[in-house]
């Protein structure tokens, strides 16, 4: 068994206290705070697909901090990409090739390993092992990519031959090139651990946490399976209206819980520079120079407006738009970032203040505000506590 033999925390959780109540430099947006949770320091996802990584984990340690822990772990992101990675890959064999095989993933990721494998705190797997200081998965997915591509077409061209288990060593030997040795055994402050027994020391329980959604071609208020790439895994969530999950989203941050949150941010209105995202009536004010990136690992197209320095209308938005979004492919599983407070506005509109993976390079220092409006129209889905759920919401989902 491999021993990795640790040091007091290299990476201190330190939490981060917010203060700004603007967006940006020469911004007459005031935000007011209505409730704001604690949370471990932004940190970059690099040039990766990992934001629900890096987002979930932010997630369930601000959970511990609510549970009572003052100086959380970081947890490790690529330990958790790694096993996905993974368990990714065996579902793409066993659907010969017709699931996906890439970066993405959901926030029901982190049970699915955290279950199955356990967790381990970064110091025990940074996943750099292909020697940078900031995490790059180009050339880690493309060699990941062609190797299951060679194996599914030996797969489609071998005869009456079986597949050996040996493709599971290749895959391993892939991830350990790059990530690093899958960690058995390590020490943290002092106690030898294993990944199962750091997950029980952690105190979390994976079944209190659900995952709650929005679109009108679901029953409502029935457990569905989220329609997008990135859910390898077949994750559930809960389908209630568009207002309801705005609800359960502000009461939780109200009484206490931080959000999970899958979005869409391919928008001209979500400027992480600027740290706002909002959804002005006339967007022609937006002018995009440049564009996103395929993985939305960094602020992407630079967007210049004065809707982003002093408070415009935003557009009313209905279940309808959110659906016809979905549908026509204007909404996107692009992003996953993490909720932690809850702000009003001068102007009386309700924004979100969402902590991202793309560094601390804006003025929010790696945050933005999010509106309401945004949010109602771009959600994918929200990953909470159960009982962060208000129970009017809960007894018509939780039957």
């Amino acid at each position: 068994m491999k021993k990795i033999i640790l040091s007091l925390a290299v990476f201190s959780a330190g939490l981060i206290a917010y203060a700004q109540n603007t967006n940006t430099e020469g911004s007459s947006y005031s935000f007011t705070e209505v409730a704001h949770h604690d949370a471990t320091p932004v940190l970059s996802q690099g040039y990766t697909g990992t934001c629900w990584s890096f987002s979930a984990l932010s997630f369930f340690e601000s959970e511990m901090i609510r549970k009572g822990v003052e100086n959380p772990p970081i947890l490790s992101q690529m330990y958790i990409a790694r096993k996905a990675y993974e368990g990714k890959a065996e579902n793409y064999i066993r659907m010969d090739g017709k699931s996906n095989f890439s970066q993405g993933g959901a926030f029901h990721d982190i049970p699915y390993v955290f279950e199955r494998y356990g967790i381990v705190p970064i110091e025990a797997y940074e996943g750099l092992n292909y020697g940078t200081d900031k995490h790059n998965h180009k050339e880690v997915y493309s060699v990941l990519n062609g190797y299951m591509g060679g194996v599914l077409n030996y797969v489609d061209n071998k005869g009456d031959a079986a597949l050996s288990k040996n493709w599971k060593a290749g895959l391993s030997g892939i991830l350990d090139a790059y990530l690093g040795e899958d960690p058995t055994t390590f020490t943290y402050e002092g106690k030898e651990y294993t990944p199962k027994s750091f997950a029980e020391s952690t105190k979390l329980n994976m079944d209190d946490y659900v995952s709650l959604t929005s679109f009108t071609h679901f029953p409502m208020h029935e457990e569905v399976q989220l329609l997008i790439p990135d859910n390898w895994s077949n994750g559930t969530s809960y389908n209630v209206s568009m207002d309801e999950l705005l609800e359960a989203t502000v009461s939780a941050l109200e009484n206490g819980y931080t959000v999970a949150w899958g979005a869409d941010v391919s928008e001209k209105g979500f400027n992480f520079g600027k740290g706002l995202a909002i959804v002005p009536e006339d967007e022609s004010t937006i002018k995009v120079r440049g564009r996103d990136n395929s993985n939305f690992s960094d602020a992407g197209a630079s967007k210049e407006s004065n809707a982003f320095l002093t408070p415009v209308k935003e557009i009313t938005v209905t279940p309808e738009m959110r659906q016809e979004g979905y549908d026509n492919k204007t909404t996107t599983d692009d992003h996953g970032m993490h909720i932690t407070g809850l702000y009003e506005e001068a102007n009386g509109t309700r924004y979100f203040l969402v902590k991202n993976s793309w560094g601390t390079g804006n003025y929010p220092e790696g945050y933005l505000y999010v509106s309401e409006n945004y949010f109602k129209l771009k959600t994918i889905n929200v990953y909470l506590h159960k009982d962060g759920i208000p129970k009017g919401i809960s007894k018509k989902i939780m039957k």
